[in-house]
C-alpha cells in the first residue's frame, strides 16, 4: 500500500513541477485549491499533503473562504462539513449560487455521517466527491490531481483559445486592411483610368525588339481615338506600319529603327484612323531597364496634336497673309503715285492739248486702262485691309433687295438664290458698299463653280463669341452671312491658297483672283474674319463675320455737303509731296484749276514758311506718307501756327490715322484722282473751314 502511495506521489508530484517549471526554466502560475477547515491541525495536514500538487490557501471558516473566492480562481474547493457558524453545506450553497464560483469543484471533508442520506444532501448542495477524515494522503491527492489536471488543461485552453482569438483578430484586422488596401487601389486605378479615358493621350508597353511594331499593353480609348480596337494591332500586325502617311512613312520607321541603339523616340507623324482622315500623333517612348541595366521593354505614350497642328497651321496662315498683305500694301502705295502721275499727266494733256478725233480716242483709252489700273490697286488694298471704308449700320432687308436686283441678269436662268435670314438677326457694321461688292463677288464665284445650274444660299445669322474663339476675333456678337453652294467644290490641298491674291482656279481670262483676297480684307478690316469650307462635289460655304452695330443709328452729326460748287476763287495753295511726279502734276492742275501754287518736297519748308507769312497761305494739301514728317503731322503743326487753317490729305492707302481724319476737319483724298475729284476736295476742305 505504501508502494502505491508512493509511486503515485512521486508521479503527480512530477507532473506538477513540469508544470510549474518550462523546459527552459520559466515559471507557468501554478493552480490553487481552497481548503476550507475550523480545525488548524487538519489544515496543516492537507497542506503538507497537498502543497506539491498546486499551491493551498486555506481558511477558517465559511464566511472566509468566500473572501478568498473574489479574489482568485481555484481548481477544487475542500470543504469540511461541520463548522460553528456557517456549515459546509450553507457555505457550499453560497458558493454554487455565485456566477463566477458555481462551477468550481466542491469536495466534502466529514468525519462522520456516513450514511447515504447525508452523502445525498452533499451532493445535492453542489458536491462532486467525499472525503472521509482522517484522510488518506494517496486517495486525497489522486482526487484532488484529476480536479487540478482538468483546471490547469482547460485553463491551458482557455490561453491557446485566446491566443487563437487574438491570431483571429488580428487576421481579421489584416485582412480588413487589405480589403481597404484593395478598394482604394481599385478606385484609384478607376480614377486613373479615368482620367486616361478623358484624355486623347494612350500609354503603351512594347517588347525590346519586335518587328513590324506591336505594342503588348496598351492604356486607353484607341478605338475612340483611331476608330480601331487595340485587338485588331494584334491581329494585325502590319496595320500601324500601313497607316502612316506616305510622306512621313520613311523618316518615321527609321526613327523607329534607331531605338535598338538604345535612343529614345519622340517624333510626330500623321496615322490614317479607320474613317480615312488623318490624325498628328506626337509618339514618344523610352527603355525602361531592370536592376542590372538590361533593357526591358519601351514604355511610350501615343498623344493626339491635331488640334494643336490644326492651330499652327492657321496661325502659319494668317501670318502668310498679314507679310502678303503688307508687301501688297506698300506695292499698292507706290503704284498708286505712279498712276497719280499718269492721270494727272494725262489730264493736263487733255485740258491743255487740243486733240484732233485720233488723239483724244487714244488719250481716252490710256485714262480708261489708268482707270483699271486704279481699281486693280483698289483691290489689293482691300485684300491689304488698308482701304477706305466708311462703316455704318447696315440693313440687311434692304441688303438682301439691292443684291437680288443686281443678280438677277448675272446669276442666268439655270442658278436659283435664296435667302435664309434669322428672326430678330442683329445689324451689321460694316461699308455697306464693300458688303454689297463681297456679296456679289461670293454670289458670282458659286455660280461659276455650278456650270449645270444650282442653288446660292444666303443666310444671316448672330453668333456669340468670346475670348476663348479659334477665330482671332474679339468677344462679342457677329453677324455670320453665309453664301452657300451646291457647286464641284475646292480640292483640300488648294483651301488654303485661294485667299492668296492672284491666285485663282478658273481658267485664263476668267478671273483676277483677288475677288476672295478683298473679300477677306474687308471683314478683316471691318473687325471680323472670313471662313471658307468645302468638300468636293457637294460644294463650298463662306461665312462673313462681322461686328454688330452697337446702338441706334444716329440722325445727330453734321449733315453731308450735297451739290458743292467748284471753287471759282484765286486761292494761295501749298502742297507738299515727297514724290516729284506728283507734285509735278497735282501742281499743274492745281495752276490750270487758276490758283497759285507754292510746292515742297517735305513738309518743314512749307511749315518755315507758314511760320513766316502765316497768311500766305489758304490752303495746305500733302501727301500723307513722307520721310520724318507725316502728312498729319504737318498740318497739325501748321494750325498751330494758323488755326483752321483749311486741309487736305493725299494718301495712297487708308492708314489708321486716316480714316479718323472727318473729326479734325481734314478732307481725305484717296490716290489716284482725277481733275474733278481734286477739285471736290478743295470745295469741301474750304466748306469745312467755314464751318470749324
Amino acid at each position: 500500500m505504501e508502494s502505491l502511495a508512493s509511486k503515485v506521489s512521486e508521479s503527480v508530484g512530477r507532473e506538477q513541477l513540469d508544470k510549474a517549471g518550462g523546459a527552459d526554466g520559466s515559471v507557468v502560475d501554478r493552480a490553487r485549491i481552497l481548503v476550507v477547515d475550523d480545525d488548524v491541525n487538519n489544515l496543516l495536514a492537507i497542506t503538507n499533503v497537498l502543497e506539491d500538487v498546486a499551491e493551498v490557501v486555506v481558511a477558517k471558516s465559511g464566511e472566509e473562504a468566500l473572501r478568498h473566492l473574489l479574489k482568485g480562481d481555484f481548481a477544487v474547493i475542500l470543504l469540511d462539513v461541520y463548522m460553528p457558524g456557517m456549515d459546509g453545506y450553507e457555505t457550499a450553497q453560497m458558493i454554487r449560487g455565485r456566477e463566477h464560483t458555481k462551477r468550481i469543484p466542491i469536495i466534502f471533508l466529514s468525519a462522520v455521517n456516513k450514511e447515504i442520506e447525508h452523502l445525498m444532501r452533499g451532493y445535492s448542495m453542489g458536491a462532486v466527491d467525499y472525503v472521509f477524515k482522517p484522510v488518506e494522503p494517496v486517495v486525497l491527492q489522486s482526487k484532488v490531481a484529476v480536479f487540478v489536471d482538468l483546471f490547469l488543461m482547460n485553463r491551458e485552453m482557455q490561453r491557446k483559445a485566446a491566443k487563437e482569438q487574438a491570431l483571429l483578430d488580428e487576421m481579421l484586422k489584416a485582412n480588413a486592411e487589405r480589403l481597404r488596401a484593395e478598394r482604394a487601389l481599385r478606385l484609384s486605378e478607376q480614377r486613373q483610368g479615368a482620367i486616361i479615358q478623358s484624355l486623347p493621350i494612350l500609354l503603351y508597353l512594347e517588347t525590346v525588339g519586335t518587328w513590324p511594331r506591336m505594342p503588348d499593353f496598351v492604356s486607353g480609348d484607341f478605338k475612340a481615338l483611331t476608330g480601331f480596337g487595340s485587338d485588331e494591332l494584334q491581329r494585325s500586325p502590319t496595320l500601324w506600319q500601313d497607316r502612316l502617311h506616305p510622306d512621313d512613312r520613311e523618316r518615321v520607321l527609321s526613327a523607329v529603327a534607331d531605338r535598338v541603339n538604345g535612343h529614345s523616340l519622340a517624333l510626330e507623324y500623321r496615322w490614317q484612323c479607320a474613317d480615312g482622315t488623318y490624325k498628328h500623333f506626337l509618339d514618344q517612348a523610352v527603355f525602361l531597364r531592370d536592376a542590372d541595366g538590361q533593357r526591358l521593354e519601351y514604355a511610350g505614350t501615343l498623344l493626339d496634336v491635331t488640334e494643336r497642328k490644326d492651330l499652327e497651321t492657321q496661325l502659319l496662315h494668317v501670318r502668310k497673309m498679314d507679310a502678303i498683305g503688307k508687301l501688297t500694301g506698300g506695292i499698292a502705295h507706290d503704284f498708286n503715285n505712279l498712276l497719280a502721275a499718269v492721270i494727272g499727266g494725262l489730264g493736263m494733256i487733255e485740258r491743255r492739248i487740243p486733240l484732233d478725233d485720233a488723239q483724244a480716242k487714244i488719250l481716252a483709252m490710256t485714262q480708261h486702262a489708268a482707270g483699271q489700273g486704279a481699281e486693280l490697286v483698289s483691290r489689293l488694298l482691300s485684300f491689304a485691309r488698308k482701304q477706305k471704308l466708311e462703316p455704318a449700320a447696315v440693313n440687311i432687308a434692304s441688303l438682301s433687295a439691292t443684291i437680288d436686283d443686281l443678280l438677277s441678269h448675272t446669276l442666268g436662268g439655270l442658278v436659283a438664290i435664296v435667302w435664309e435670314i434669322a428672326p430678330d438677326v442683329c445689324t451689321p457694321y460694316a461699308d455697306e458698299a464693300q458688303l454689297e461688292l463681297a456679296l456679289m463677288n461670293l454670289a458670282i464665284n458659286a455660280r461659276d463653280a455650278m456650270p449645270d445650274g444650282g442653288v446660292i444660299t444666303i443666310s444671316a445669322r448672330d453668333r456669340d463669341v468670346d475670348i476663348f474663339n479659334d477665330l482671332g476675333l474679339a468677344a462679342g456678337r457677329y453677324v455670320v452671312l453665309t453664301v452657300a453652294d451646291t457647286g464641284h467644290g475646292i480640292p483640300p490641298e488648294l483651301i488654303e491658297r485661294v485667299l492668296e491674291p492672284f491666285y485663282t482656279t478658273k481658267e485664263i481670262g476668267k478671273g483676277t483672283g483677288l475677288g476672295l483676297s478683298m473679300v477677306y480684307g474687308f471683314t478683316s478690316q471691318s473687325g471680323g474674319t472670313m471662313h471658307i469650307t468645302s468638300e468636293e462635289g457637294k460644294g463650298t460655304r463662306v461665312e462673313l463675320w462681322l461686328p454688330c452695330f452697337a446702338g441706334e443709328p444716329s440722325a445727330e452729326g453734321r449733315e453731308a455737303v450735297q451739290g458743292l460748287s467748284v471753287v471759282t476763287e484765286r486761292l494761295n495753295l501749298a502742297l507738299v509731296d515727297d514724290h516729284e511726279g506728283v507734285r509735278a502734276t497735282t501742281a499743274a492742275l492745281l495752276e490750270d484749276f487758276g490758283h497759285k501754287v507754292w510746292s515742297a518736297p517735305c513738309g518743314a519748308v512749307i511749315l518755315d514758311r507758314l511760320g513766316a507769312h502765316p497768311e500766305s497761305v489758304d490752303l495746305l494739301i500733302s501727301d500723307y506718307a513722307m520721310p520724318l514728317l507725316s502728312g498729319l503731322e504737318v498740318i497739325r503743326r501748321a494750325r498751330q501756327i494758323r488755326p483752321c487753317l483749311p486741309a487736305i490729305i493725299i494718301t495712297g492707302y487708308a492708314e489708321e490715322n486716316v480714316v479718323s481724319l472727318a473729326a479734325e476737319d481734314i478732307v481725305a483724298l484717296t490716290k489716284p484722282f482725277t481733275p474733278a475729284q481734286l477739285q471736290d476736295a478743295i470745295s469741301r476742305a474750304m466748306v469745312a473751314a467755314q464751318i470749324m
